[in-house]
């Protein structure tokens, strides 16, 4: 196995590991000693359901999170200068895709590491495939602001690019603000303007629906407060 920065995809929620990971990519985990990783615990977790056999004490773990003093980043990437590959690991899906992973891959890159990454699942590019909105043309913008002026603010602005480009809007929401976020936009979006709310994918209760905003007054209870991925368009 080449020496490189690995970018390894985690399940969404319970998923099976086989259902959504290529076999490779266990090859590549027992050849790792060195993980970058949002959440140590969920992480050991992660790497004892794909190997078994993987003694997790004798891992090295990195923390990368909000919290991570960033000076320290350059530092993780150590062991691929004495010839040993590291492998960055979010806490659900893709890493570096709405993931701090991204600053250490930028590190990597600027040093000219090699960077590899794997295959596994996205819930933003997941959603999308499942919304029947346009997938040539699209954005997404992480967590909306929290006041709730510049979030109705931003909701017309977003409302606005789907017709001017002609593109899918892309954003996610704190959980427990997923019915206030649907309320507004019922109240505030034009009643034509589809919304796709889409949650626990690959997962055996997932659930994504795509439907007129005018409509979604009548399915709020359905959504609770999961993390959702919610996308708009015409």
């Amino acid at each position: 196995m080449q020496t490189a920065l690995y970018l390894i995809p985690v399940t969404l929620g319970e998923t099976p590991i086989e259902q959504v990971l290529p076999e490779y990519n266990k090859e590549v985990i027992v050849g790792i000693k060195h993980f970058i990783v949002e959440n140590v615990r969920s992480a050991r977790r992660f790497l004892k359901k794909t190997e078994p056999s993987i003694n997790i004490d004798e891992l090295t773990f990195f923390d990368l999170n909000k919290h991570t003093n960033r000076d320290a980043l350059e530092s993780y990437l150590k062991p691929i200068e004495n010839g040993f590959s590291v492998g960055v690991i979010s806490e659900a899906g893709c890493p570096a895709i709405a993931d701090p992973g991204a600053d250490v891959v930028a590190i990597a890159q600027r040093k000219k590491i090699k960077v590899v990454p794997l295959v596994g699942p996205s819930s933003i590019l997941m959603s999308l495939m499942a919304s029947g909105f346009n997938g040539q043309s699209f954005a997404f913008h992480g967590y909306l602001p929290i006041d709730s002026s510049e979030r109705i603010k931003k909701l017309k602005l977003l409302e606005q690019r789907i017709f001017s480009e002609d593109q899918t809007q892309i954003f996610i929401e704190t959980p427990y603000r997923n019915t206030k976020l649907i309320e507004d936009l019922v109240k505030h979006c034009g009643a034509s303007t589809k919304l796709c709310v889409a949650m626990n994918i690959t997962c055996e209760d997932e659930y994504i629906k795509t439907l007129p905003i005018k409509s979604w007054s009548k399915h709020i209870s359905e959504i609770g407060k999961l993390p959702c991925i919610f996308l708009l368009y015409k």
